[in-house]
């Protein structure tokens, strides 16, 4: 059995473009403006040399960075990317274009975020080149992934310790827009022998940072092996309190070894400051 916390890799083997997987688009863009996109594979490794297609017709490919700078169409509406090669599409929207922001704002962020995984943010006068964006999380450097003037993918600090943080997000010289979130980690309790057909197993993921009931996703990403139970990917909410986990079950349809990816399910809302 091998699980993947949805987390990305940064400082690994770089993984060749016909690994990737994951496309992460800003979910808005600014129409004319510049906007980062990044791409993972299945282990959560930025990866170069991925080709994406968008739905007007334009194409891009990521950089050494595992990331590509491009601009958004000029005309405001529904946009679509994909990775070309692979199934499934991004959906994003180009809004129209309007006056540069006075400094970083930001309106939508998530309430709990996980220390290994990415989140988003949602406002208006951040940098659409993700490198010109400083980003701290607990007074550390965190890595933008994805970005655009109106919204940005982070990922946490390695290391970053659990509960109650600071975030900090500015373009430029401008003041940093400033507001507090929760960082948890998970940890999974399971047997990791081969997976037999017909055999039924428990996944337990611990939740440490909060006693809040968080939402988790889980993905069968080998369903030749195992069938992943409520769906595929399936949703369920932590129990909450003291104690704080959520389970999956799985079922063996042959022997091998199974690969599930679980991540927290953001859910953005106005950030406290």
């Amino acid at each position: 059995m091998t699980l993947v916390f949805c987390a990305v890799g940064v400082a690994q083997q770089v993984p060749a473009a016909s690994g990737a997987r994951i496309l992460l688009v800003p979910q808005r863009m600014v129409s004319g403006e510049h906007a980062t996109l990044a791409v993972l594979d299945v282990n959560g490794r930025l990866t170069p040399g991925a080709t994406i297609q968008f739905s007007n017709g334009d194409k891009v490919t990521t950089d050494a960075t595992g990331r590509a700078l491009f601009v958004a169409p000029l005309n405001p509406g529904a946009l679509y990317a994909s990775i070309v090669g692979r199934p499934g599409r991004v959906a994003t929207a180009v809004l129209p274009a309007r006056d540069a922001e006075a400094g970083a704002r930001v309106n939508l962020a998530p309430h709990i975020a996980s220390v290994v995984d990415r989140f988003e943010l949602v406002g208006s006068g951040f940098c659409g080149d993700a490198d010109k964006n400083e980003v701290t999380v607990g007074g550390q450097p965190a890595l933008v992934l994805a970005a655009s003037p109106s919204a940005l993918t982070v990922l946490p600090p390695l290391d970053s310790p659990t509960g109650t943080t600071e975030v900090s997000v500015t373009c430029g010289k401008q003041e940093p827009a400033r507001f507090k979130l929760i960082l948890i980690a998970l940890k999974l309790g399971a047997d990791g022998s081969p997976l037999q057909p017909g055999q039924k197993r428990v996944l337990r993921v611990s939740v440490t940072g909060t006693q809040e009931k968080v939402q988790l996703e889980a993905r069968n990403l080998a369903p030749e092996i195992a069938e992943l139970a409520g769906g595929n990917p399936a949703r369920v909410f932590s129990s909450g309190e003291p104690g704080n986990q959520a389970e999956f079950q799985v079922t063996g349809r042959q022997r091998g070894n199974f690969l599930i990816s679980i991540r927290l399910v953001p859910a953005l809302m106005k950030p406290l400051r």
